[in-house]
């Protein structure tokens, strides 16, 4: 099941156990990789069998720096930041200094596979997808990793973002697994906010949907409504 978009780490294992199927994650099979039409499609990272601690660019094609999507400036080494891309071999179209939009870090230590070249870690969300709730940056990404696996929820979500006063304010809409009373919803909607507000820092309203409550779409999920009155 090819996918470019970031997948919170339980994912594989939930698809995997669904679907009734080993993942790419628990059978020999060949790594993650990354790429972007605009650079060169799937080939300017890609994951090792060995370790599975990253995605190896290709450094003798690309130049790959992170840095601070608002200022531009670049960000200490490890610390996470937008990746940038300058083709150092392409000739039809080479890029400079290209704003990928993905939030991701850089870690330039060896891999135990015997590799050298920086890996490129796993891509925590995107800077264009960011939310900003009462002072906390939220990616919608870094909720699903919290609510995958997550005990008698389903993973089917949706953020619903309201001005409430001069703030605003997140919900995140989220299936039970299976029918419950309204007790056991409230109790499963504290977990949830308690899990929510521990891992990610944001205070936020869960509400707790019957099995088939979150809308389906043919196409791409859609994760967040925003309500806010432009």
């Amino acid at each position: 099941m090819p996918s470019t978009s970031p997948k919170p780490p339980r994912a594989p294992a939930s698809i995997s156990a669904a679907a009734g199927c080993a993942s790419a994650s628990s059978a020999p099979s060949p790594g993650a990789r990354y790429g972007l039409s605009e650079i060169l499609g799937p080939g300017v990272a890609s994951e090792c069998l060995a370790a599975r601690a990253g995605l190896h660019g290709w450094e003798d094609h690309f130049l790959f720096e992170t840095i601070d999507p608002e200022s531009g400036a670049a960000v200490p080494p490890g610390a996470s930041g937008e990746l940038v891309i300058t083709t150092l071999t392409k000739e039809a179209l080479p890029l400079l200094r290209y704003r990928t939009r993905d939030i991701t870090r850089l870690e330039t230590a060896p891999c135990v596979c015997g590799r050298t070249h920086l890996r490129i870690m796993r891509v925590t969300g995107r800077n264009d997808d960011m939310l900003i709730i009462r002072g906390v940056n939220v990616y919608p990404s870094q909720i699903e990793a919290v609510l995958v696996g997550f005990p008698a929820i389903a993973p089917h979500y949706q953020l619903v973002i309201e001005r409430q006063g001069a703030l605003d304010h997140l919900t995140i809409e989220v299936e039970a697994l299976a029918a419950a009373g309204d007790e056991a919803q409230r109790n499963l909607g504290e977990a949830v906010r308690n899990h929510v507000k521990s891992l990610i820092g944001v205070t936020c309203a869960v509400a707790i949907k019957a099995p088939g409550g979150i809308p389906r779409s043919e196409g791409k999920a859609v994760r967040i409504r925003d309500l806010r009155k432009r």
